[in-house]
């Protein structure tokens, strides 16, 4: 038999595997699609609005009042008003508010009277997001309620507003937010949080599909067909999955970047090479895996905790230069990390191939991993000699 009739034969039998094994494409198709909807929908506002904030006014004054209107008005917060810090607290205690605002009595008239009133908040830490994004309304509202006072103390004193406004804020802060101008949640997370599903989804299911041919004891009919040829039967099994995957990952970049209007300085054909180097690096991470431990259960226990700590590991949420130096490196072991290095080039600066080409170079990397093992795959598809589950 010839080569390509023996990798027909190969993809043609997987093709056939995976129409009769329906976990195939619930874990694949099925989980992606669920993922998709799950995190536009959820971040579809954002950011968090009309989080609950409870104000105690001790003192009743124009200033107090218009800190809580302003405080209410803010997309974030919604405030409700308690008579006593002691109904705020049981509240707090039972989850029903994220932050409490306590105003002290006679507030207005110790800022007339320079005796620096003490105002008092209380964060809930249970709720991470909404108790820091109430603290980051709550010390503007400060600092802007003070600066409102001070303006009125110069106006009687008779300070002109231009002198005004040079005294309360000396320097302007011009603020730009690059890639994400709203401070939306969804392009912050999504961006990273839907290619690293499908990172973990290629691993598994890759392990797993590798993994049946021995606990179902196939691979030794695998081998027959390619005439005990690894490569053959691995690049056959691949052609399939990567067809599977890559469209997925297509479907994926076009709904962030086109139908959702995610922000975009680059191109979204960049990013779907992007996608597809991230799947190739996956698979070679996958056969590296099943490769070294091969036995389906530990093999797919190692996948998915490698997956998982590619999220932590990849410096979306925690920059990587903050890690201990130990840990920065380690960042480098994982695809998602490159993926996410890469789009930060393409999608926010849209440098292009000038700008990420050691990313693509590293991926590439990922590929060449499974190499060292292939002998031991082989040897241990054609004798089934590992431990049986």
């Amino acid at each position: 038999m010839g080569l390509f009739k023996k990798l027909w034969a190969v993809i043609a039998r997987e093709t056939s595997i995976i129409r009769r094994r329906p976990i195939y494409l619930l874990g694949s198709v099925a989980v992606m699609a669920f993922c998709s909807i799950f995190f536009l929908s959820f971040f579809q506002q954002g950011l968090p609005h009309d989080l609950p904030i409870g104000i105690v006014d001790n003192d009743q004054s124009w200033v107090s009042r218009e800190f809580a209107r302003n405080l209410d008005a803010t997309q974030l917060g919604k405030t409700v008003k308690y008579d006593t810090f002691q109904e705020a607290r049981e509240d707090m205690m039972k989850g029903k508010l994220t932050s409490i605002c306590v105003i002290p009595e006679n507030m207005y008239s110790d800022i007339l009277s320079n005796r620096q009133p003490e105002f008092t908040y209380y964060l809930n830490g249970l709720y991470f997001v909404g108790g820091a994004l109430a603290y980051k309304d709550i010390l503007t509202l400060v600092n802007l309620a003070n600066g409102a006072v001070k303006r009125e103390v110069l106006r009687a004193r008779g300070y002109n507003d231009n002198a005004i406004m040079g005294m309360i804020q000396p320097l302007n802060i011009d603020v730009h937010q690059i890639g994400n101008a709203y401070t939306n949640y969804g392009y912050y997370l999504t961006n990273v949080m839907l290619p690293g599903m499908l990172e973990m989804i290629v691993i598994i299911i890759l392990i797993y599909s590798l993994g049946a041919e021995m606990k179902y004891r196939t691979s030794r009919h695998l081998m027959n067909i390619t005439d005990n040829s690894i490569t053959i039967a691995l690049t056959g099994k691949l052609i399939v999955f990567t067809a599977l995957f890559t469209v997925l990952g297509v479907i994926m970049e076009f709904l962030l970047y086109h139908w959702m209007h995610f922000p975009i300085t680059g191109s979204v054909w960049n990013m779907i090479i992007n996608v597809f180097l991230l799947i190739l690096a996956s698979e070679g991470i996958a056969i590296f895996i099943i490769g070294c431990l091969p036995v389906t259960r530990l093999a797919l226990s190692v996948g998915a905790l490698y997956s998982v700590m590619g999220f932590s590991l990849s410096g979306f949420t925690l920059p990587i230069e903050a890690m201990p130096s130990y840990i920065q490196g380690l960042a480098a072991a994982f695809p998602l990390r490159h993926y996410y290095l890469f789009y930060v080039q393409e999608v926010i600066f849209g440098s292009g191939f000038a700008g990420w080409w050691p990313q693509v170079l590293a991926m590439l990397a990922f590929v060449f991993l499974p190499l060292p093992i292939l002998g031991r795959l082989k040897n241990a598809y054609i004798r089934l000699n590992f431990p049986k589950e």
